[in-house]
């Protein structure tokens, strides 16, 4: 019987953040496989599929898993909440992190860690499924998974940043992304993103980040050259370009706009 062969391995997302190396990703709302496949194709080092404000639910996840698959570049999900079930079936379907919306406490950092983590570092089940080639790779993944799977904890409100020097420093913890939007509200200045108050939590998140020694990121939406030099000039490194939507709309615009109507 010929080998088998085996597609390239993903882009490791989690040994990057914990190196803090620049990483450019993009976001994925409307749910599509398609648009998975053409996001990996375009060279993006992981896609993150939105499962907190879509209607992406766990099918998405593994179709989308297997639309990037094999072509690069790693797929971090974005639950719908700090949920052990839930961390677990994502991963479980081929996903390669999570991003934890709205983590405020030790505690709720601490049980995404575990959720993610196999015994004894977590609480997370073994089983035969996608992540592990239906069993056949079982042994490799789990010797690695550990190592491999990605834990991205969002800070996204007052209460967060308060405590983001404890939560940044939990065993298993890989990156810190800053929710704006969400943190703007917090500090009750709905939707003003350059507000003072929100632009110094943002930098203390990334300080944190910075001394626990892994990374922070933040969602930059409707980006430029000079948006995305100044992300990584304030210390930024998991840096999410866009997404489908921004794309999407962007592109339907301009190309009207710049059609002669006759």
């Amino acid at each position: 019987m010929p080998e088998r062969s085996k597609a390239p391995a993903p882009f490791d997302v989690a040994a990057a953040l914990r190196a803090r190396q620049v990483t450019y990703g993009s976001w994925i709302q409307l749910a599509s496989p398609g648009v998975a496949e053409i996001l990996a194709n375009a060279g993006y080092d992981w896609i993150g599929l939105d499962c907190e404000h879509t209607a992406a639910d766990i099918a998405t996840v593994e179709a989308v898993a297997r639309a990037v698959y094999g072509r690069g570049s790693s797929l971090l999900v974005r639950v719908s909440r700090c949920d052990t079930v839930e961390i677990r079936k994502c991963l479980d379907v081929g996903a390669h992190g999570v991003i934890v919306p709205l983590v405020e406490t030790v505690e709720e950092a601490e049980r995404a860690v575990a959720a993610a983590k196999y015994p004894p570092r977590g609480v997370r089940g073994f089983c035969f499924g996608r992540m592990n080639n239906w069993g056949v790779d079982f042994d490799s993944y789990v010797k690695e998974a550990n190592d491999r799977v990605a834990v991205v904890l969002m800070i996204e409100s007052k209460t967060g940043v308060e405590n983001v020097e404890k939560i940044a420093a939990v065993p298993g913890v890989d990156g810190l992304f800053i929710g704006p939007y969400d943190l703007s509200g917090s500090y009750g200045v709905p939707g003003e993103t350059g507000h003072p108050l929100v632009q110094e939590a943002r930098l203390r998140v990334v300080e944190a980040a910075r001394k626990a020694g892994i990374s922070s990121g933040q969602h930059l939406v409707r980006s430029t050259p000079e948006i995305r030099e100044k992300a990584v000039a304030d210390g930024l490194t998991f840096i999410c370009l866009d997404g489908d939507i921004i794309f999407l709309e962007q592109a339907a615009r301009t190309t009207l706009q710049t059609t002669e109507k006759k």
